[in-house]
């Protein structure tokens, strides 16, 4: 199994959204809100019309007993509401072209990612990388592992802090200022 990584760099995230609202904005819906919710691919992929009209996103997980609530930043619930305009409550909000109103499939949306990845030179990206991405830009922002280890329910926040790649940050950091 192929361990992936967050997308670290801010500038590079405004660049992938341009480019998939150019090109799809299904595309560009599922990767916002990827990394504005941390919501894993299968949650993202579940979710229809209704589920995304209010300013908050409400899911029950297979890893937890309880629904999880999500409050949407401002800026993904613009995107939304545009996104969402004229679709039924019932459909899909990442749609397959193929059947009448199925999503896609994690296989899809992960070559969805690749694709991604190749076009901007990025390596280890795969369908977690969202959930990642949004982990590492919230720690990085706000500092609070505690916060993030119980959005991602994890026990421990050492875990967490390796799941997001604030390790590795800080092991490269110390190996490039090492030399005998």
């Amino acid at each position: 199994m192929n361990i992936v990584q967050p997308i670290r760099d801010k500038e590079t995230l405004i660049e992938i959204k341009e480019y998939l609202k150019e090109s799809s904005h299904r595309n560009y819906i599922l990767f916002s809100i990827g990394i504005n919710t941390g919501l894993r691919i299968s949650d993202i992929l579940n979710l229809k019309v209704r589920d995304v009209e209010g300013w908050y996103i409400t899911i029950r997980t297979k890893k937890r007993n309880k629904p999880v609530r999500i409050k949407m930043p401002k800026i993904l619930k613009k995107e939304l509401r545009e996104y969402i305009e004229d679709k039924p409550r019932h459909e899909y909000l990442i749609r397959s072209r193929k059947g009448k109103n199925k999503p896609i499939t994690r296989s899809m949306a992960y070559k969805i990612l690749n694709q991604v990845a190749r076009e901007f030179a990025l390596e280890s990206i795969g369908c977690h990388s969202l959930r990642k991405t949004y982990g590492y830009m919230f720690y990085k922002q706000f500092k609070d592992v505690a916060a993030l280890q119980e959005m991602f329910n994890h026990a421990d926040p050492k875990y967490t802090l390796r799941y997001i790649g604030i390790n590795q940050d800080n092991l490269d950091s110390m190996m490039s200022k090492f030399g005998l």
